[in-house]
């Protein structure tokens, strides 16, 4: 198995794909995604995201009923290595061009959008459709395997 290739210092946002997997312990990219836990636990990165990742990892657990898992990634999205940014409208207008040139969809260009307005170093996600968007250096997951 390959490695991510993480910033020295800096921001890493996170698409709610990697939270996912890493949550739910799903193989292989549960063990790959291990550096980024222990680098964000050292200090050495700080994890973001936007806000709307309380939706699209939240809704699983919730039509399961499943308290465990919900309460597994509320905890997550809340850790002190973890930030949250709200979508204001600084980023929907972002996210507007991004729909329009970059062809992504909705939940996609706020996360894009989000993430090139707060100057992260690298994203992660496991949607290559991401590599469409200039200033924002992609790593999805599947090519590190």
């Amino acid at each position: 198995m390959g490695s991510l290739t993480l910033p020295n210092g800096g921001l890493v946002y996170l698409d709610a794909s990697p939270i996912i997997y890493a949550i739910e312990k799903i193989a292989p990219y549960a063990l790959l995604l291990h550096p980024v836990w222990e680098a964000a636990q050292k200090g050495q990165i700080r994890l973001v995201g936007s806000e709307l990742l309380l939706l699209e990892t939240l809704v699983k657990p919730v039509q399961l009923a499943d308290r465990n898992l919900e309460t597994a990634f509320r905890s997550f999205l809340r850790s002190q290595e973890m930030t949250l940014f709200p979508i204001t409208t600084a980023v929907l207008e972002e996210a507007i061009q991004l729909r329009a040139i970059a062809r992504l969809k909705t939940p996609d260009a706020i996360h894009a959008a989000t993430a090139r307005l707060t100057g992260c170093d690298l994203f992660i996600t496991n949607d290559k459709i991401f590599e469409r968007v200039s200033q924002l250096r992609v790593a999805a997951l599947q090519d590190h395997l």
